[in-house]
């Protein structure tokens, strides 16, 4: 494998530092434009703000389309407490302890910026002894302290904070020199970073494709509906490039390309799962079949939604999702691998 990692990496930490949680992606996909008008790479914004690239090959009667998201979870603002805290409502799904302690960003309606913490409401041992370690973790006993002097709710509101601003938490992402990374919302921007990639390495090298390639960057996947409209009429073969899953139980690696035969919305198509795994096989990359229990992906919404179109999912193994999660670049580079040898397949 020729590819540059520190071009992906450079994709990856711009787009991990641009904060986007569902309902909240307009700068990430201004920074998506930006990066494909680099590459001179035609694409169009679909009416809800997803970016469809296209990548043209011989036959265009038969389309692949690949799809990744740049929403990641994050909250909103549910009301302003009389103490000056600010209630939450999640956006994703996710353990509130998960969140405990994190640093956040409050985006408002007018585009002003603050910052803060999410705390329990019974944060200090000292004041409430077991009370702290027992309260359980929901949205209702969770609440973000501005860094800001304020007391009150009339005190926040002057400040241009209301409900309904967004709560990005902070990604804190690290690379590690043994080839981890470390980060918030590698569920799904690994991908994004990855499809990016893949794009600007068919570019450069002149790969002529043998079906014309779409490059589907979804921006409420976290919701349940982000590919579930406006994919490329002509697509045949939707690959949904998420996330694989390692952890008990589990057959996925942070090490190999997961390839998903079965998640919570189904099987599947078994047609193109021996297609890529056969394409694992022939070019020997490290690839683990897996199952996933509680799982839906851009793919799930688009046959919910009545695509007619055989789907596959892959992705990094990405440890500890939904959480402050972690992957290895040999699984960022065995999914690469298999995407750009899936595109030049005939």
């Amino acid at each position: 494998m020729n590819y540059n990692e520190d071009k992906i990496k450079y994709y990856l930490l711009n787009i991990l530092s641009i904060a986007s949680p569902s309902g909240y992606t307009q700068n990430i996909m201004d920074y998506i434009k930006d990066e494909l008008n680099l590459l001179n790479v035609p694409y169009i914004v679909t009416n809800k703000g997803a970016v469809v690239a296209t990548l043209k090959g011989k036959d265009s009667n038969y389309q692949r389309t690949l799809s990744a998201h740049v929403d990641t979870l994050g909250a909103m603002v549910k009301k302003i407490n009389s103490s000056g805290s600010l209630a939450i409502d999640p956006i994703g799904g996710y353990m509130m302890n998960s969140i405990e302690g994190e640093n956040v960003t409050i985006e408002t309606i007018d585009g002003k910026t603050f910052t803060g913490t999410v705390q329990s409401t019974k944060p200090s041992v000292h004041i409430s002894g077991n009370d702290a370690r027992e309260l359980k973790r929901t949205p209702e006993n969770m609440e973000v302290i501005l860094d800001e002097k304020i007391s009150s709710i009339n005190e926040v509101e002057e400040l241009g904070i209301s409900v309904g601003d967004f709560i990005c938490f902070n990604a804190r992402t690290l690379f590690t020199k043994k080839g981890f990374i470390k980060s918030r919302h590698l569920d799904d921007k690994a991908s994004v970073a990855i499809l990016l990639y893949a794009t600007k390495y068919i570019v450069d090298n002149n790969i002529e494709l043998p079906y014309t390639v779409n490059i589907f960057i979804s921006n409420y996947e976290e919701v349940g509906h982000g590919a579930s409209a406006a994919i490329p009429k002509e697509t045949k073969e939707f690959v949904s490039v998420d996330m694989g899953c390692p952890g008990l139980d589990q057959n996925s690696s942070e090490y190999s390309v997961c390839i998903c035969a079965k998640d919570s919305s189904g099987p599947y198509d078994l047609e193109l799962r021996k297609k890529l795994t056969q394409i694992c096989k022939d070019e020997n990359i490290d690839y683990k079949i897996d199952v996933y229990p509680h799982y839906g992906s851009d793919a799930s919404a688009a046959l919910r939604a009545g695509w007619d179109i055989k789907t596959a999912l892959i992705g990094a193994g990405i440890f500890a999702s939904h959480g402050y999660e972690r992957t290895h670049m040999d699984s960022i580079l065995c999914t690469l691998n298999l995407i750009i040898k899936y595109c030049k397949k005939e």
